[in-house]
């Protein structure tokens, strides 16, 4: 069967995402521990794509006019459950951990490029940046910066690959190193968190839940998809306006990413932020992001991943090295290292798994900082693509 209607394409590609995470919650198969529905959405779209299930060309007006528009209200949903007043309260410490194991990864990405680049393409410094945005929040940047650096479909499959197997290798590895905690807190003469800042952050974490209905989803859409029509018109404004020398790297993509942020970051500190439903809308923006974003990447460009997993173990390898360094000289405590590690390549979803491991009081802290993560891994991400860039 060839698909050649763009509206049929695109409510496949729905379906299909759809359709794997139902079978998750229905049947509870041991193969979703270790390839999560959002990975088989992924591989299976470009298998389908390199089969040749829909015709590429006619359906290429569809992903045009969907996937942005997508892609920008997801950003903003995403980003309502980012209120940074909220986010302070896992104290200074904390914050500082969290962003020490940022800035190392960012590190680590620009030193791979440079050693990688003439094995994985010059121009990998976009993927690599939005892998990096990914590493520093979640999945949900990865997708978002795709369509900011344009990362080409190819290079975008292969960082999928490396995101997906380092991420499953590195949780597994976090949660052996527990028994390692009272010889590594000695080691480095750490100071532990305290209940009580474990129980701020709870607080925090919990205060403003809401019922979700029918009626706050639809808002919820409807705004999402407003703010992506009017972020875009007023991305490329902006755009037109910056000196040509900025303009390669405020383009119209840029711009509008950069605004959906900061509407998405002040929305989150108004009522709009305690709206319910704000999670399950951009979970399913990011399986219909994600759906087209494998569904122009076919499995014959892959070749260069053994060369791209060679460069995210480099990336691990700097930014194991310098937390160890960082956690001798300012004594970070090995909880509170891990839980920050896996808050940024992680996010939100399994930070608290590494923490509640420690501590379950300690579950909050594991959510916030993969928040804060989610905020901040788009802008750094981008720091790092053009760091990337000047070496290319």
């Amino acid at each position: 069967m060839l698909i050649t209607s763009g509206f049929t394409y695109v409510a496949y590609l729905v379906f299909f995402a759809g359709l794997l995470v139902w079978c998750q919650k229905a049947t509870n198969w041991k193969i979703f521990d270790f390839v999560p529905p959002i990975v088989m959405v992924y591989l299976f779209n470009m298998l389908f794509c390199t089969v040749g299930l829909w015709d590429m060309k006619a359906t290429a007006p569809a992903y045009s006019a969907v996937k942005n528009n997508l892609l920008y209200g997801m950003i903003f949903v995403m980003l309502l459950r980012c209120d940074i007043r909220k986010m302070v309260k896992i104290g200074p410490r904390m914050l500082a951990i969290f962003f020490c194991c940022a800035f190392t990864i960012m590190a680590g990405f620009v030193v791979a490029y440079v050693m990688f680049k003439g094995r994985i393409g010059a121009e990998s410094w976009r993927a690599m940046g939005a892998l990096c945005a990914s590493w520093i929040g979640g999945s949900a940047n990865m997708a978002a910066l795709q369509g900011a650096l344009n990362v080409p479909e190819g290079d975008y499959a292969c960082a999928l690959i490396v995101d997906t197997i380092y991420y499953s290798v590195w949780i597994a590895l976090l949660l052996m190193a527990v028994p390692l905690e009272k010889a590594w807190n000695r080691f480095c003469n750490a100071r532990t968190v305290t209940f009580e800042e474990a129980e701020d952050a709870q607080k925090a974490a919990e205060e403003g839940t809401a019922k979700m209905s029918g009626a706050t989803l639809t808002i919820l859409l409807g705004l999402s998809l407003m703010v992506s029509a009017l972020s875009q018109v007023a991305g490329r404004y902006v755009a037109g306006l910056m000196p040509s020398v900025l303009k390669d790297v405020f383009n119209g993509s840029t711009c509008t990413m950069l605004i959906v942020t900061a509407l998405g970051l002040i929305a989150a500190l108004s009522p709009v932020g305690r709206i319910a439903g704000a999670d399950a809308l951009s979970t399913m923006y990011l399986y219909a992001v994600i759906s087209l974003l494998a569904s122009r990447a076919g499995l014959n460009e892959l070749l260069d991943a053994p060369m791209w997993l060679m460069a995210g173990l480099f990336v691990f390898i700097v930014h194991i090295v310098a937390m160890v360094i960082f956690s001798k000289l300012f004594h970070f405590d090995l909880c509170m290292v891990s839980t920050a590690s896996l808050a940024n390549i992680g996010g939100a979803a399994s930070a608290p798994i590494v923490a509640a491991a420690y501590n379950p009081g300690y579950t909050a802290i594991g959510v916030v900082m993969g928040v804060i993560g989610a905020a901040a891994g788009n802008i750094l991400g981008f720091a790092a693509a053009y760091l990337m860039r000047m070496f290319a």
